[in-house]
């Protein structure tokens, strides 16, 4: 009889330690072996509908002031998400056919190009009429938006135009303990064309996925996942349940571990 006991306090210690393991698995985040290959190259694409913020300078500033908005002074307290109190600047808005109207140089093709390619053939066009041009291009409008089980879903205005999947995530608070980690969906849209990518966090491969770095107005969806909240929903109501067993299970062997031994 003490031995069937014996038996079944084990199973009972077991189960939630079993339990335990199998839910570590589904919710640790890089499992698997090292992937040493990142795209650290990775540069921004101007996209249709980005409206790009250009400030020359140059050796003479009088002579680069007719390729510049009047400043726009600062702004006191916007909170836009993930930026406060950047300078506010009129920005050039690159239209369908992938155009921006700029001072003197008329209509330049910008969409499709890398930030710093856009920089380069700017110094180089405005050289023709001023002395050493120095060219700042921003993104006013990247942003990226995460929603679904993460503790703080939004749309996020990122200054720098370069964000990973990971920071974005970590923007939103990190997933819930509910949200599915092998399945999470990013939604891109790029030159009229919707793309739908499937991410798993638990595996290191995700450091060589086509979203691990973001691109503006990507959109991150984090699925429920729905036998994980049952589990934790049937676990978490019926916790006291299981102290209750394993707690008479104990008292019953040191009970008959006493009568045995007198």
């Amino acid at each position: 009889m003490t031995r069937a006991l014996l038996k079944l306090l084990l199973v009972g210690l077991i189960f939630p330690m079993v339990f335990s393991c199998k839910t570590k698995e589904k919710v640790v985040y890089f499992q698997g072996e090292a992937i040493d290959s990142l795209a650290a190259n990775y540069e921004t694409h101007l996209e249709v509908d980005d409206i790009i913020s250009i400030v020359v300078t140059a050796d003479d500033p009088e002579q680069a002031l007719q390729f510049n908005f009047p400043s726009q002074g600062v702004v006191q307290s916007q909170n836009n998400g993930y930026t406060i109190g950047n300078p506010a600047r009129l920005g050039y808005l690159i239209d369908k056919e992938g155009y921006i109207n700029f001072p003197v140089l008329g209509k330049i093709q910008m969409a499709g190009l890398e930030r710093s390619a856009a920089v380069a053939f700017l110094e180089k066009e405005i050289a023709a009429y001023i002395n050493n041009p120095v060219v700042q291009l921003q993104i006013e409008n990247f942003k990226i938006t995460v929603l679904g089980e993460v503790s703080r879903p939004g749309t996020f205005k990122i200054p720098n135009e370069r964000i990973t999947l990971l920071e974005a995530v970590g923007l939103a608070g990190d997933l819930e303990i509910t949200g599915l980690r092998k399945n999470v969906l990013v939604i891109r849209e790029q030159n009229g064309v919707r793309f739908e990518y499937r991410v798993d966090l638990t595996s290191k491969e995700l450091f060589t996925s086509p979203v691990y770095y973001l691109k503006q107005n990507d959109v991150v969806y984090v699925e429920p996942n729905l036998s994980a909240r049952t589990e934790s929903t049937f676990f978490r109501n019926n916790s006291g349940v299981f102290v209750s067993i394993i707690s008479v299970i104990v008292s019953s062997i040191y009970s008959i571990t006493i009568l045995s031994n007198q």
